[in-house]
């Protein structure tokens, strides 16, 4: 699909783990499990990666489901279902990144409606938002478990700008993953990556609109088209 025309979005997704919301907590919870913290970002790698696999060959599961599932794998089946769990729950106590709020304040006042985007749970970025006392930031959060897939097929960008109303190439994701952007480009959306969780941006992926270390600084970036 061609590149979508550089200017200025009526909406913006955003991704949710690492883009809005920080995983780094979730390491004390392998911790008190009795596994090794480093055990966190082989797991999440292998949840996303199952997920993608799952869609690509027809539908996916919910992401808690491929989560629980990688966790029992990633420990060489040492964790119990209580474990499990306790590692689960920790998903909905999550901070927010220290720059997801100034990005949505950027919004705010530009009059731009902001979606969470994300193929984990809603209710996941909904209890952190509830819990910052700022739902009433983002319009809503649309999880591709509602079509049972993950990103970033170019059907799951597509079904995002449906419910919220706005073709694709006026409608704008944000995320730190390169393949996230890489997808939203390749379906015709706008795209902001930014670089502060992989330190830039590689050469294979499609470039996005806007690049900066911030989520703040690149929708700045998208105001600014």
């Amino acid at each position: 699909m061609a590149r979508a025309r550089a200017r200025k979005p009526d909406v913006v997704l955003f991704d949710v783990f690492e883009t809005l919301v920080r995983l780094e907590p979730l390491r004390e919870r392998f911790v008190e499990a009795g596994r090794p913290g480093h055990e966190l970002e082989l797991f999440f790698a292998r949840t996303l990666r199952d997920g993608m696999a799952y869609t690509l060959a027809g539908e996916a599961p919910p992401f808690r489901e491929v989560a629980a599932a990688q966790l029992a794998i990633t420990s060489g089946h040492a964790l119990g279902r209580d474990q499990i769990e306790h590692i689960l729950a920790g998903f909905a106590m999550l901070p927010l990144q220290p720059d997801a709020e100034p990005a949505l304040d950027l919004l705010t006042e530009a009059g731009i409606a902001a979606y969470g985007f994300t193929h984990g749970s809603a209710a996941i970025l909904e209890s952190i938002l509830d819990r910052q006392g700022i739902a009433h930031k983002l319009v809503r959060v649309l999880s591709a478990e509602e079509i049972r897939s993950f990103k970033p097929p170019a059907k799951v960008y597509h079904w995002a700008c449906a419910q919220a109303g706005c073709a694709p190439e006026a409608t704008a994701v944000v995320a730190v993953h390169s393949w996230d952007t890489h997808g939203a480009v390749r379906a015709g959306l706008l795209a902001g990556f930014a670089t502060r969780l992989e330190g830039g941006l590689p050469a294979v992926v499609e470039r996005p609109h806007v690049v900066a270390e911030r989520v703040d600084e690149v929708v700045a970036g998208l105001l600014g088209l």
